[in-house]
């Protein structure tokens, strides 16, 4: 069984009908014209595994499919090479990455992938490129530049975190509301006195979807405070 055969073997209509509304492919949508096969997640990781050694030119064809599950595949079998590779093919892999940025156009690619190539990449890099993207009028480069930061989050690194966060206050986009959030979230699991300085210094201008998100995890009454202030 080849690749494209086992993508046909495990696709379900039912579930694909239902993946076309979860991921707004209706016109006008952020996931407008994309293809779904559905596929669960946990299927896609078994034919990544089973087809890992595939060459990079092939995971090219399965980044350039209308087919949602194939790009997502593709991702996961680029992570699965990214782990193993010395430095001179982790560069090669964040080449090819970067040239598909076009291709990572929806959420769920965009936040499996980032973080694992992009952010441990550039972790001990210039991050010039990340803030570059930042400013992008493309939605999933936005998203690209916030998810790729949860590496350094990890590593306590907050700095390129902050900077773009304050990039993207007023944008527009409710998919980097949230992203952003998620963001400070995870900053103030480490350390909450940095998150609580940004939303001391921005809390009245930032979007509230933002906001929501950046105090989840906070005590009930800490909550109450910043959403009335």
């Amino acid at each position: 069984m080849n690749i494209n055969q086992a993508f046909q073997s495990a696709a379900d209509h039912k579930k694909a009908k239902l993946s076309l509304r979860f991921f707004k492919t209706g016109k006008g949508e952020y996931g407008e014209g994309d293809v779904f096969l559905g596929i669960a997640v946990q299927k896609i990781r078994k034919i990544a595994k089973e087809f890992k050694n595939i060459s990079l030119g092939e995971v090219q064809k399965l980044l350039d499919s209308e087919i949602h599950e194939k790009r997502l595949c593709a991702l996961v079998i680029l992570i699965k090479k990214y782990k193993t590779a010395d430095e001179i093919e982790k560069k090669d892999i964040f080449d090819f990455y970067m040239k598909n940025t076009r291709r990572i156009n929806n959420w769920d690619l965009v936040d499996l992938s980032a973080p694992n190539i992009m952010g441990h990449y550039l972790h001990d890099k210039d991050k010039k490129i990340l803030h570059e993207l930042s400013v992008s009028a493309d939605l999933w480069k936005k998203r690209i530049a916030v998810l790729a930061t949860f590496y350094f989050i990890r590593k306590d690194d907050f700095k390129d975190a902050i900077k773009i966060a304050e990039t993207l206050l007023n944008d527009a986009h409710d998919l980097i509301h949230k992203a952003v959030g998620w963001m400070l979230r995870e900053i103030g699991k480490r350390n909450q006195e940095i998150e609580e300085d940004f939303l001391k210094k921005h809390r009245k201008s930032m979007p509230r979807t933002m906001l929501r998100y950046a105090i989840e995890k906070f005590p009930e009454e800490k909550r109450k405070f910043y959403l009335k202030n």
